[in-house]
């Protein structure tokens, strides 16, 4: 399994003015990687391994790329390859592209090492020491060890737009460590939940559970302040910089915030249960609907997914996207479809009569679809009607600020805030 660390870097002023240097000239070896990709003879290039071989040409005809660490240059090579490949992948999907642009410095703010020229060091407090080759120490932030049984396999190094350094250590960690998941036929099914991403809750799952959304107002209030400030200034003038980092520290402040909440989320619904069910929604479509897309945004419901699939292979649980088309029309006990506007927030069916709260009902829906993805069907032993209270004092709610200061819910949090 691979997965990432990522820490807060220190580095002096010698150490960060050198950093600065090295990405540049990696800058550089991104956008020459770009021109000879459109103007050598594909022969000689057209894959990243093939394109390594220039790289000793480059060294004798531009010596500055000879300042940096080969292992480092071979992976900004490999970088725009991948780039590439990412660009080729979404064409074939019916997206509409455009071509890899070259790099300004704004633009190209990181480097990595790949395999070798870094050790880390004094990892016994809660400070450590990276050693760079041909740059020299950086102090991190050592709040979270590296597992004994994780290899390093790559180092990045980056500077946020706010002038903040962090530094990410990608992991590989053999999957015979980790936890393995419960047999599908052996899966308790009256431990298994499925989440509905919804509208006037961020989430809404099959058992009852409520998680308030994220209140971003103050910072958003905020951001707006610091960016009319901004707009007042002379752009390129020390204080527009001045100004623009203080922009920058405003919209990193409201992505902490949101990752720290999803973060907290999945790890309790990943602890909590053996299985999760989840939409696989297309968020980009629902981005591009005005109405509302700000609190989509800052929903970051793919982000959440990934977060959760990637704590369900450190937990050994079942996590499963189902196909969400129709969750909210169909009826969760007798698969009616009703047709319902968004502010008809009651689900009534009028061919069984079963009524629930709209999200709720969605869940049920998902925790469905969630059992045929695994081959289970709807277990006989739990029928919609016991699933699930419908009166509205049995739900149990959680407020989106518990779960940042508070950390993780709990069930029984969840019931006393009922």
């Amino acid at each position: 399994m691979e997965y990432s660390n990522r820490y807060a870097a220190y580095p002096t002023q010698t150490v960060a003015t050198e950093l600065e240097r090295h990405i540049d000239i990696h800058r550089q070896a991104y956008n020459y990687t770009r021109y000879e990709y459109e103007n050598v003879d594909a022969d000689n290039i057209g894959s990243a391994y093939k394109h390594h071989y220039r790289l000793p040409d480059w060294k004798d005809e531009f010596p500055v790329f000879s300042e940096v660490n080969s292992k480092a240059l071979q992976r900004t090579v490999t970088r725009f390859y991948q780039n590439l490949s990412n660009l080729f992948e979404q064409k074939q999907n019916g997206n509409k592209v455009g071509w890899l642009k070259w790099k300004s410095p704004k633009e190209f703010q990181s480097m990595t090492y790949s395999q070798s020229g870094f050790e880390l060091k004094n990892t016994s407090g809660r400070h450590a020491t990276l050693e760079l080759s041909k740059i020299g120490d950086i102090r991190i932030r050592y709040h979270r060890e590296i597992p004994d049984d994780a290899t390093i396999k790559e180092v990045t190094v980056k500077k946020e737009t706010t002038g903040e350094w962090f530094v990410s250590f990608g992991l590989v960690t053999d999957d015979e460590n980790l936890p393995e998941k419960l047999d599908v036929d052996s899966l308790d099914t009256s431990n298994s939940i499925g989440i509905d991403l919804g509208i006037l809750n961020y989430i809404h799952t099959s058992d009852g559970l409520r998680v308030d959304w994220l209140d971003l107002d103050e910072e958003y209030e905020r951001l707006r302040r610091e960016q009319r400030k901004l707009s007042r200034k002379e752009e390129g003038s020390n204080n527009w910089e001045k100004q623009r980092v203080g922009v920058a520290k405003v919209k990193r402040r409201i992505q902490r915030k949101v990752l720290d909440f999803q973060q907290k989320l999945t790890t309790w619904l990943v602890r909590e249960y053996d299985a999760v069910f989840v939409e696989d929604l297309d968020v980009k479509p629902m981005l591009e609907d005005s109405h509302n897309a700000r609190n989509k945004q800052d929903a970051a419901w793919r982000q959440f997914i990934t977060l959760l699939e990637y704590k369900a292979k450190l937990y050994g649980v079942h996590v499963e996207q189902v196909e969400p088309r129709g969750t909210r029309k169909e009826c969760a006990s007798c698969g009616a479809e009703t047709e319902k506007p968004l502010w008809v927030r009651e689900h009534s069916c009028p061919s069984c009569g079963f009524e629930c709260d709209r999200d709720a009902n969605a869940a049920l829906n998902v925790l469905q679809r969630g059992f045929e993805e695994l081959g289970l069907g709807w277990p006989e032993s739990t029928p919609v009607e016991t699933a699930l209270p419908t009166d509205a004092s049995e739900f149990s709610e959680v407020s989106a600020k518990r779960v940042i200061e508070s950390g993780s819910p709990t069930l029984n949090e969840a019931k006393a805030l009922a």
